[in-house]
């Protein structure tokens, strides 16, 4: 088992920004994917970022690209998101997920584990 605790959520103004955080805990020596995914109400979950834990390789959605950048710290199993010239519409509860399947992180059934979630209000 593998538990994800997420923070740095909150409200902040459009064009600005916020880092999330996201700590790793348990069995977390076969993580392959670390991921961020964001569900806005109304709305089903999608991806947001995610980075190969090995190699640190990213991937992003194409709307956040050049905004968000995803990182890692292996020695102390934390996953970050850095959100800059946040806008309204990414306005949702942003998820934190690891996986162990050996494949392409850039979809919520690769992921295993999940965190709780944490609160992103941009406002207009």
């Amino acid at each position: 088992q593998v538990q994800l605790v997420e923070a740095g959520g909150g409200v902040v103004q459009a064009g600005g920004s916020l880092r999330l955080s996201c700590a790793a805990s348990g069995r977390t020596f076969n993580i392959y994917n670390m991921g961020w995914f964001r569900q806005a109400p109304g709305k089903e979950r999608e991806f947001v970022s995610s980075i190969r834990w090995s190699t640190g390789s990213p991937y992003y959605k194409d709307s956040v690209k050049g905004r968000f950048t995803i990182s890692r710290d292996i020695a102390k199993n934390m996953v970050y998101l850095q959100m800059n010239t946040l806008k309204p519409e990414d306005t949702a509860v942003y998820y934190c997920a690891a996986g162990s399947r050996v494949t392409m992180g850039v979809s919520a059934p690769v992921y295993d584990y999940w965190g709780q979630g944490t609160q992103v209000t941009v406002s207009s």
